[in-house]
């Protein structure tokens, strides 16, 4: 299947870095890792995160794309079963090899075995899920705001409040005090704060997973503050000299991430049709 002439072209990068990243996985797609985020990237922004699912284009692109590369990884703030479940990832035929990193990359999914492989829960979490609708109540944050149970973690979402940006600048610092009190960090992302344990986040995920598949090329794609951290481990690598590619899906609420991204996609329609064109030039 090559391309056909009415195709729109592949979005170049705006970098020489991004350029280079980009070569490098269509010359040597055998060594290259191509890991995403999941809320935002693969599947759009909802207002009830329970709603949301992989976009429709996005499962048929990362299954054309996955046996033309070394792997294929999903890097998610959310339980990793839950990320198979909305993105629908079981058993596709072409993701036989795909991998979820959840939590962060504290708990893992292989589609090989269909196993989430997860540490014990740390102990402040059943603390804060405890003390959290009193506390909200307490400082008169519980209009507009509500709590999503994440398993490790718990998010406190101010996308439905009537100024979604002021409850999120009101709830940042009492959130970090209660976090900090119950050995937990606040995660900041889109109208959310989510309080999780430390020591795990999406650049130490990613590393360690590059690390175990002894990667060449990388592309990371993402959407959020969480991404930040991805970012500065593909940096790190391209600072040694292996290259990498990264993706932005959408600039508008995340400036910070825009503005290191070397292409900026606008969503996740954009983003998996990015990847199918990936996978095309890669059969071509």
């Amino acid at each position: 299947m090559g391309s056909h002439p009415h195709d729109p072209p592949m979005p170049v990068p705006a970098t020489a870095a991004g350029r280079e990243g980009l070569e490098a996985l269509l010359r040597t797609p055998r060594r290259a890792v191509v890991a995403l985020d999941f809320d935002g990237t693969l599947a759009d922004i909802v207002p009830d995160p329970d709603h949301a699912r992989a976009h429709p284009d996005a499962v048929p692109a990362l299954a054309a794309l996955a046996p033309r590369v070394e792997a294929v990884a999903v890097v998610t703030g959310r339980p990793a079963g839950v990320a198979v479940r909305y993105g629908g990832f079981a058993g596709v035929a072409g993701l036989e090899h795909l991998v979820v990193l959840g939590h962060y990359g504290a708990e893992r999914w292989d589609a090989v075995t269909g196993v989430v492989h997860a540490p014990a829960e740390h102990p402040g979490v059943a603390a804060v899920r405890a003390e959290l609708p009193g506390f909200l109540d307490a400082i008169g944050a519980w209009r507009g705001t509500w709590i999503e149970e994440k398993g490790r973690a718990l998010a406190v979402h101010t996308r439905r409040a009537e100024d979604p940006e002021a409850a999120f600048g009101a709830l940042r610092e009492p959130l970090a005090e209660l976090a900090a009190r119950h050995g937990l960090i606040v995660e900041p992302g889109r109208a959310v704060l989510e309080l999780r344990p430390p020591g795990m986040d999406k650049g130490v995920a990613l590393t360690e997973f590059l690390q175990e598949r002894d990667a060449g090329p990388v592309l990371y794609a993402g959407d959020d503050l969480g991404d930040l951290a991805a970012f500065s481990a593909v940096e790190k690598r391209r600072a040694e000299g292996l290259p990498g590619l990264l993706v932005c899906s959408g600039s508008a609420e995340v400036p910070e991430l825009a503005a290191r991204a070397d292409l900026v996609l606008p969503g996740p329609a954009a983003v998996a049709a990015f990847l199918a064109q990936l996978a095309q030039a890669l059969q071509a």
